[in-house]
């Protein structure tokens, strides 16, 4: 307790005292559950202002919900508790989402009078059971294929902004860009006429104030002079949509739905939506974009990796958004006395669930205040929220970054901050970018002056949450070595010589090979971040990634890599390792008896080859392992007997096997009566096939988490369904082999098809790779 915490005295006389809502008396050891950061916390100035997520690193280690009396809310701050909020939409009401969190005076309250304001519920702020019947009326302009109609738009305005400043070498990217695109696309997208940016502009920062922010007594009457003409604004446009609302827009498909369902999209909630959608479509999106950019300028490395490499750019949004996204805080209220963690809140108890302080706790994120635009849960982020309140408009605004990131990336890579310019930002608890953001370059060296077909340039935009497929880093062929007559050893390292990220044994990497993306097992030292090693076998069978390899790549060769990952994985715990290997399937399992043989552990090898002339890296493993090895050569006629090895079983041994798939089965068969997972094996293929929908049947996906049900249908697959309805969903393979697509599973019978759980997991019904498997019954409900 600080100073500033209630005094014993004050303790005994309760709430009054102190503004804090609890009954001190009933609280013990201390009486006072307001900490002396608790007390200063003040998100309108300070610390907040300038680097939110830091300012909170001590209530994530300490106390993660704390009771703010400068503010009245109960402040949470950590990833899994926000996330929790944000999924219990019934305890937590999103009402007070758009109440003033500072209440304005009578004079400025008058103003508003004057201009009828009436704003009532929107999407945003509005209880169960109205609000899931008007999103689900309302969502289809928003799913991805509907959204894909707007890029040649959004292209055409980035292209013609960075027109108009190119040849400048020095520019206001706000005013000049970042602000008017996402307001002229977010009309476009509403339906609303094109009219006088900057008035617009103004309305939306005091829209910004009005709710989100703590204007003096003395500004809050212009304050509500600009609501009432926004109010007024949004109803005169809303009247001439109906005269005529067969257009394109969002608002005239409501208008358009309203005759058929008058009890669900009302007058009043269109008036209020027309406002609050002009706000919420570009106002976040600007300032997200501010801040993406300024983030990588400042982190110049990462700027010029998405300049070489633009197939980064969708991922390096999500990051952004992650570490510095434009809407760092939402509120609700608690309908019911209930708990966050181990902190009660009582009825009526207002909340600040601080998501820009969730996207940086370490006990979700490793290395969170590292900028890493490779990291493969970045788009975990809750920036957009969670559950059946997450932004609608949340691919909108990714399209958009990603294009201003790919046209500036690649009109003027060599673009920089202005040294030594301050950043300023709106005060306010919950929407925050730089007001500001000068940016210089030299003319000169723009690319198009000397290579104007880079113009043409266009990356593939990722509509919905980017796939794992897009994270990819350049490497080069440092070396080629030839281990047998049809098994070369790779050596790779990074383009620019950064080291590579740490991988354990069992990972593997995905090499993206001309138009084919294949898996190789890592057989190199663990230890050495300077360089990965792989093994590739020249398979007659090959669906052209080995053909590749072998015919194609040279030393000084670039290529594209994703991964380490590892869903091989040993167990730390075994007491003791059986490892089989089958021609190149030596790859990981050498790793794995390296790693067993530098732990001390107990473990026995055995290696099979049709010939030692065909066993790659034969001599080393020799070397290494002699002392625990058993070769079995085919031609020298010491084939492996499976039956015979696996005969008895043993409680204290986990068998690791890789090789051609007849070994896989014939250990699979022989130690049907070992323990239960006692083998685990690697696999590279998958034989899912297209669906049939003569063979298949329609189901029905009910999300637990946002209230909405999903159709499948019997040519589809739940990964495709899901981002159809605007649910994120990561993937990487879509073949079943890499687990990236995996949801929980609430209820319902799953048709496993994936090669990635293993028995007992599949036994427990509980998770579902949505890329490949599908229900068995009528229904399945999701985590989502």
């Amino acid at each position: 307790m600080g100073a500033e915490s209630a005094t014993a005295t004050d303790q005994g006389k309760g709430a009054k005292a102190t503004g804090c809502p609890v009954d001190h008396s009933r609280l013990s050891p201390t009486g006072c559950p307001v900490s002396a950061n608790a007390a200063a916390f003040d998100p309108f100035t300070g610390p907040y202002q300038q680097d939110p997520p830091s300012s909170l690193r001590w209530s994530r280690d300490e106390e993660p919900v704390f009771y703010s009396p400068k503010l009245g809310y109960w402040v949470v701050t950590r990833y899994e508790d926000v996330k929790a909020v944000f999924r219990d939409n019934i305890t937590f009401s999103p009402a007070n989402a758009l109440e003033k969190i500072t209440p304005f005076g009578d004079e400025a309250n008058a103003v508003l009078a004057k201009y009828d304001y009436a704003m009532d519920r929107t999407l945003v702020n509005e209880d169960e059971p109205a609000h899931m019947p008007r999103r689900r009326a309302l969502m289809e302009p928003f799913t991805p294929p509907a959204l894909a109609h707007h890029e040649p738009m959004v292209r055409r305005l980035v292209r013609e902004h960075v027109d108009r400043f190119i040849n400048n070498g020095r520019a206001e990217l706000v005013d000049e860009m970042l602000y008017e695109v996402p307001l002229t696309v977010a009309l476009h997208f509403l339906g609303v006429p094109e009219e006088d940016h900057e008035t617009l502009r103004r309305y939306s920062v005091a829209h910004t104030l009005n709710t989100w922010g703590r204007p003096a007594p003395e500004e809050q009457v212009a304050i509500a002079e600009n609501v009432g003409k926004f109010w007024q604004y949004a109803g005169k446009i809303l009247d001439k949509m109906r005269e005529d609302p067969s257009g394109p827009g969002w608002m005239q498909y409501g208008i358009r739905l309203q005759p058929e369902m008058p009890d669900i999209i009302t007058d009043s909630y269109l008036h209020s939506m027309m406002m609050a959608g002009i706000v919420a479509a570009h106002e976040t999106t600007a300032l997200a974009a501010t801040n993406a950019i300024k983030l990588l300028l400042e982190h110049r490395t990462l700027w010029e990796e998405i300049c070489d490499d633009p197939n980064l750019i969708p991922n390096t949004v999500e990051e952004c958004l992650r570490f510095s996204g434009s809407i760092i805080a939402w509120r609700r209220v608690a309908t019911k006395d209930t708990k966050i963690g181990d902190v009660e809140i009582p009825k009526g108890g207002k909340l600040l669930i601080v998501n820009t302080s969730a996207n940086h706790d370490e006990r979700f994120f490793d290395n969170p205040d590292e900028l890493d635009i490779r990291r493969e849960n970045a788009s975990d982020h809750l920036s957009f929220g969670y559950g059946a309140h997450q932004c609608m408009g949340k691919n909108l605004a990714r399209m958009e970054i990603q294009i201003f990131l790919e046209e500036l990336t690649t009109r003027l890579p060599h673009l920089e901050l202005v040294p030594d310019q301050e950043f300023t930002y709106l005060p306010n608890t919950s929407f925050r970018g730089p007001q500001q953001l000068w940016v210089q370059w030299d003319p000169a060296k723009n690319p198009e002056r000397t290579n104007p077909e880079i113009l043409d340039r266009k990356l593939k935009i990722k509509i919905g949450q980017p796939s794992k497929r897009s994270i990819t880093r350049t490497m080069t062929v440092r070396d080629i070595a030839r281990e047998t007559d049809d098994i070369v050893r790779i050596t790779l390292a990074d383009v620019h010589g950064r080291p590579l990220p740490k991988w354990s044994p069992g990972s593997h990497v995905d090499l993206e090979l001309g138009d084919l993306s294949r898996q190789y097992s890592l057989c190199g030292d663990p230890d050495d971040r300077s360089a990965y090693q792989i093994a590739v076998l020249k398979d007659p069978e090959s669906r052209g990634g080995s053909r590749f390899v072998h015919e194609n790549l040279r030393v000084g060769s670039t290529l594209q890599m994703r991964g380490p990952r590892n869903h091989f994985k040993l167990d730390p715990d075994a007491p003791r390792y059986l490892f089989v290997a089958g021609g190149i399937g030596i790859t990981p399992i050498l790793a794995m008896a390296d790693h067993a043989r530098r732990e001390g552990k107990e473990y026995e090898f055995h290696y099979c080859g049709s010939s030692r002339g065909a066993m790659a890296m034969l001599d080393r493993v020799v070397r290494d392992h002699g002392d625990r090895l058993v070769l079995h050569v085919s031609d020298e006629g010491t084939r492996l007997d499976v039956a015979s090895l696996l005969a008895e079983p043993r409680e204290d041994t986990k068998v690791y096997a890789c090789g051609p798939q007849r070994l896989l089965d014939a250990l699979a068969d022989a130690t049907t009566h070992w323990p239960e997972e006692s083998l685990r094996v690697e696999h590279f293929s998958s034989d899912l096939g297209e669906l049939d929908p003569e063979k298949e049947h329609a189901f029905d996906l009910k999300l637990a988490d946002s209230g909405i049900t999903v159709r499948v249908a019997p040519d589809q697959t739940v990964l495709a369904a899901l981002r159809a309805a605007n649910i994120d969903v990561p993937s990487d393979c879509e073949e079943g082999l890499c687990g990236t697509c995996e949801v929980g599973v609430v209820s319902g019978e799953i048709d496993h098809r994936d090669m990635v759980l293993t028995k007992s997991e599949r036994a427990l019904n509980n998770k579902l790779m949505t890329c490949c498997s599908r229900a068995c019954g009528d229904t399945l409900t999701l985590e989502l």
